[in-house]
């Protein structure tokens, strides 16, 4: 394995795999409905690591994620309220909180589409890559729990044991994600023009477009024109998807903050 500071190996390789050939899934909002890292925060809201204010910055940028797709300013923005948070939190309590995140909040919000595009890539020997700017610890319980080769993503530098709140590179995002998937390639012997990658975000045009089959998940408005204008393949997953755009847009700001608050409102009384 490469000394590459994104990845994480989830599963050894295996001997029937396809030479040359991989697929590389992007998490929110392709694998998963959402941001992952959304509900990291929201564990570490149950642990009591941060106040009512804090989480429902959080849910803001959730709410507008799920309804508008990835936006590098809010990217930016959660990337680093998470660091200042994660300063001083060990390994083993981060990587105890990414099992109990998948569990409790990411499992059931997989879409069984994407899901089933990965197996069938597994099914047929080809290396499954996650590449995803949640922490790599997260990424790589996601991985591991669904069967997959491994995960490239973001990392934190860590001391001691224990989390510094700076990173080790930057967020695994847009261009960076095109990088790592370049690097993992030349370590692993992967023909890029046999490979697929999969994502939801205008963001990661960069990733798609250096592979041989790249697919667009969920795309957000630029991604689908740029995907219908290059004839790539389009699956949407968003069962309504139409119906429930225009149901939240038509929401008050009003309601909007309530129904923020009354989900949040239900992890009150953080769990030690």
């Amino acid at each position: 394995m490469p000394e590459e500071k994104y990845a994480a190996v989830a599963t050894a390789p295996h001997a029937a795999w396809q030479h040359g050939e991989a697929a590389f899934f992007d998490v929110d909002n392709t694998l998963m409905k959402g941001a992952s890292l959304f509900h990291v925060a929201r564990k570490m809201y149950q642990r009591g690591a941060f106040t009512i204010p804090q989480a429902a910055g959080f849910a803001w940028k959730q709410f507008m994620f799920v309804l508008r797709g990835e936006n590098i300013d809010d990217v930016h923005a959660v990337r680093d309220s998470a660091l200042t948070l994660a300063a001083g939190i060990t390994v083993e309590d981060i990587e105890a909180l990414g099992e109990e995140v998948y569990d409790e909040m990411i499992e059931s919000r997989i879409w069984p589409g994407a899901k089933a595009l990965a197996e069938q890539h597994l099914r047929v020997g080809r290396r499954v890559w996650l590449v995803t700017a949640t922490p790599i610890e997260v990424a790589t319980v996601i991985s591991t729990r669904l069967g997959l080769t491994g995960a490239l993503g973001t990392v934190g530098e860590i001391v001691d044991g224990s989390y510094t709140g700076r990173l080790v590179g930057d967020i695994l995002h847009g261009p960076a994600k095109a990088v790592a998937v370049r690097d993992i390639a030349e370590a692993e012997g992967l023909d890029l023009n046999r490979c697929w990658a999969y994502s939801d975000s205008h963001n990661d045009i960069p990733l798609l477009g250096m592979v041989g089959h790249p697919v667009a998940i969920n795309p957000d408005s630029r991604l689908r024109r740029h995907a219908r204008d290059n004839n790539w393949p389009v699956y949407d997953f968003r069962s309504g998807r139409r119906a429930a755009t225009l149901g939240l847009k038509a929401a008050t700001v009003g309601g909007v903050v309530y129904g923020l608050w009354r989900g949040f409102s239900r992890f009150r009384g953080p769990t030690r």
